[in-house]
């Protein structure tokens, strides 16, 4: 008997950072007292201007009808504006295809690129949705493997081991999920010159481009490396800078044949993006930066403080990341070790142990390609982000 779901969708996993969120809040509902680190999502909420412009878009008939499928016009013009002024990069807005959310946006860049067997490089730590689009559009992923010695960053000598005749699409992702790492433009350079030279494609995903914090800089690869020519492709979106995780915009930039065949796939899979998003997205990358400097610097109060009380615990390393809003310390040392009475083996039996004990959640490594770690968010409360890990601190500090 056949199976009644697809092979092809039942080899996708869930989202776990989406899990853990979950489970943590069915968890408050029931009147536990959790703290969540696991979603990366700003506690702020969506700027009021932004906000202003949805609602005066509700009512304007125009926006009650369908529109075209890879976006309204002036919202594709303000990314290609926006792009110019953040990155440097220059493209005509028929380059531009909006997208529900960044998700969609990953997806049919790989649909777009990959036919059955292309391999594509993707340094690991990796955000968790990557694999599943990789391999929903028939591709293979090679892992890059990454660590704390080396600040979470990869070398062009690693990429090279790992590329072979069927590679095709190196994916960079620079300030990182889910370490915060974020590539000197040095390094961006050297590995945006050597994709070029190997005549590979670049996915690039740049959705924490503007949370990066200190004298640290974000650099685009799209920029930095003019020789990547037409084989470049930039991910983005409202949802990380802008505090508008809900809204669900995001966009993809790339040459013209690859944004009109994404297009096509998209007027076939869901249509335009919600209207009354769209113009809220557009107010967001039309408006200046105040609203995200005012929650970079909260962000960075917070991750200086997580990063201070984490590397207080026994056995815990944690590196200070340079961007984003996450920090992806060690936990191998803590591996084995009586904990309650338990002998947690894994990290994904750490942190289930630690939700059941602590009342905190976290991400374990397991999640991002790499055991032995966890991915915690900073995106939170001051005072909530000190009492999560305070408990944090008071449990570990029991393995013996």
């Amino acid at each position: 008997m056949s199976s009644r779901i697809s092979a092809r969708i039942s080899a996708i996993s869930e989202s776990a950072t989406l899990a853990v969120d979950a489970k943590a809040k069915a968890m408050k509902a029931a009147g536990r007292p959790v703290i969540g680190f696991g979603a990366g999502e700003p506690d702020f909420p969506t700027p009021g201007y932004i906000v202003e412009a949805a609602v005066e878009a509700a009512h304007d008939p125009r926006f009650h009808k369908y529109t075209p499928a890879g976006g309204l016009p002036e919202l594709k013009q303000a990314i290609a504006d926006k792009t110019l002024r953040d990155s440097g990069y220059q493209v005509d807005a028929s380059r531009v295809l909006v997208t529900n959310g960044g998700k969609q946006a990953v997806y049919q860049a790989f649909a777009t690129l990959l036919d059955p067997g292309d391999e594509v490089l993707v340094v690991a730590p990796y955000w968790t949705t990557y694999p599943e689009a990789i391999k929903l559009a028939g591709g293979v992923q090679v892992d890059v493997v990454t660590d704390e010695t080396t600040g979470y960053l990869a070398s062009v000598e690693q990429l090279e081991a790992a590329r072979t005749e069927r590679t095709k699409v190196l994916l960079f992702v620079s300030p990182s999920n889910p370490t915060g790492a974020v590539y000197p433009r040095e390094q961006v350079e050297a590995i945006g010159r050597w994709a070029a030279g190997h005549g590979l494609w670049v996915v690039t995903d740049e959705i924490y481009e503007h949370l990066v914090y200190g004298e640290t800089e974000f650099t685009s690869i799209a920029t930095a490396v003019p020789e990547l020519g037409d084989k470049v492709v930039i991910l983005n979106g409202v949802a990380k800078t802008y505090a508008m995780t809900g809204w669900r915009v995001g966009w993809l930039i790339g040459p013209s044949d690859v944004v009109k065949a994404a297009t096509n796939l998209q007027s076939h899979a869901t249509s335009n993006v919600c209207n009354v998003a769209q113009v809220a997205a557009l107010a967001a990358v039309k408006g200046d930066l105040s609203a995200v400097a005012r929650m970079r610097e909260a962000f960075d109060r917070r991750r200086r403080t997580m990063v201070r009380m984490l590397n207080e615990i026994p056995g815990v390393v944690c590196p200070e990341p340079q961007g984003a809003f996450y920090v992806y310390p060690s936990v191998k040392a803590l591996l084995g070790k009586e904990l309650r009475g338990r002998r947690p083996q894994t990290s994904a039996e750490l942190a289930e142990l630690i939700l059941e004990e602590a009342e905190v959640a976290v991400v374990p490594g397991e999640a991002f390609g790499t055991p032995g770690y966890f991915r915690l968010s900073y995106a939170l409360g001051d005072d909530d982000l000190v009492e999560g890990v305070s408990r944090l601190q008071k449990l570990l500090s029991e393995a013996v």
